[in-house]
């Protein structure tokens, strides 16, 4: 798979940051995935829609190993179709989102957030637009 994007975090990841991804997914092959990188080098967290299964994936990879895999079937990917997915963080685990549905809730298995300081994307797929941004978390005016 070709590198298509790649980001560093400032300050590292934290809660509220967001990645966006949107392209064209060609013929249904399962060469697309997002990895969000440690400062050493470990994948704290790595998510994988696999067309071929129609389930997506997320993982981590740590100390040479990779993690317990968990699966969803919720897929709402067509193979020759658009597509966005969107990454977001909260503190205590990713939420992926396909075509706006919810696919999957993964639990941070990697500590400190702040560590977790580059976001890959890799694809032979066409993508359109990658987006990182840091979104604040407060609701309201504090008026109440």
């Amino acid at each position: 798979m070709a590198l298509q994007f790649e980001a560093f975090c400032a300050g590292g990841l934290a809660p509220g940051w967001s990645l966006t991804v949107q392209g064209q997914a060609d013929a249904g092959e399962d060469k697309f995935e997002i990895n969000f990188l440690t400062d050493v080098g470990d994948i704290a967290f790595h998510v994988k829609p696999r067309f071929s299964s129609a389930t997506v994936v997320g993982n981590t990879f740590q100390g040479g190993c990779w993690g317990q895999e968990e699966v969803s079937s919720v897929f709402p990917l067509t193979p020759g179709e658009p597509f966005e997915m969107e990454v977001n963080a909260d503190a205590e685990h990713f939420h992926i989102y396909a075509q706006e549905h919810k696919v999957l809730q993964f639990p941070h298995r990697h500590r400190p957030l702040a560590t977790i300081t580059r976001v890959r994307v890799l694809s032979d797929h066409r993508l359109a637009q990658v987006e990182l941004a840091k979104r604040s978390l407060s609701w309201g005016d504090g008026g109440y």
